[in-house]
């Protein structure tokens, strides 16, 4: 493994420092009888709370970057079809979860946070398609000045970042090799996440790591480098209890962190 030179992190502002605290709420501080995930009032909820707040992006058919997890519409909006194949105006139609809240766009959820908390926007870029999605994205980041971080998957997403925007903080996600939500991946693909080979082209300022990596000796290196560790997604105090010596924060649900 190549040895990393540190970062000079001033330029990432308040981002770096909120960073390591407080802890960070997985598309907001959500329940399955409340707020919906990544809804404005999920992402209020995380605010009044005193947490960080994570959320996902998805490029529409207008070229709009929306807050939403799925690919598929159907679990949150039992609407069929993708979300890439519709309009931002479109999806503003939808209702999360039978509720009133809509498909919010980035721009409405970064207006509505302001400074309150560092917001992490993982970026839903499909293997090959680098690009659109990030450019819109960094047009929005660039015209705030709130506290913001980019991560997502996709290293070939976080080179783009490294390359056009350098002073945006970006994360690199990777699963467990055992992870359930791996298992679609390919094998070749899913032993590199769990070795972290990806790191080299992501070139990323820190990792956002599955919980069931931890620990790991490979982790243990890039941190000692001076590359911060957040693990994901903790669902109790158990969970976090057994990983909190290696790493720098958690991304939870389920529990008051």
């Amino acid at each position: 493994m190549k040895s990393r030179a540190r970062p000079d992190t001033s330029v990432f502002g308040e981002a770096w420092e909120l960073l390591f605290a407080p802890p960070v709420a997985h598309r907001g501080l959500w329940s399955p009888d409340g707020a919906p995930e990544n809804s404005l009032a999920a992402f209020q909820a995380a605010c009044a709370a005193g947490y960080g707040i994570e959320l996902d992006v998805h490029l529409t058919a207008d070229g709009e970057a929306v807050v939403f997890h799925d690919y598929s519409l159907t679990r949150m909006t039992g609407a069929e079809g993708k979300i890439k194949d519709r309009s931002s105006a479109e999806l503003q139609t939808l209702r999360l979860k039978g509720t009133d809240e809509t498909i919010p766009t980035l721009a409405e959820v970064l207006v509505e946070v302001g400074h309150r908390a560092l917001v992490q926007i993982e970026l839903k870029t499909p293997f090959g398609e680098v690009g659109p999605l990030e450019k819109r994205v960094s047009e929005i980041l660039l015209d705030h000045n709130g506290p913001t971080c980019v991560i997502g998957f996709n290293p070939y997403s976080h080179a783009w970042f490294a390359d056009h925007h350098p002073q945006i903080l970006r994360g690199l996600d990777s699963y467990g090799w055992n992870d359930d939500n791996a298992r679609h991946l390919a094998p070749e693909q899913r032993k590199a996440f769990a070795n972290l080979e990806q790191v080299e082209i992501a070139r990323p300022d820190f990792l956002a790591l599955d919980a069931k990596m931890l620990p790991s000796p490979r982790a243990d290196v890039f941190r000692g480098q001076g590359m911060p560790i957040v693990a994901w997604t903790l669902r109790s105090q158990a969970e976090w209890d057994q990983v909190r010596d290696h790493c720098d924060n958690l991304i939870f649900e389920g529990f008051p962190a």
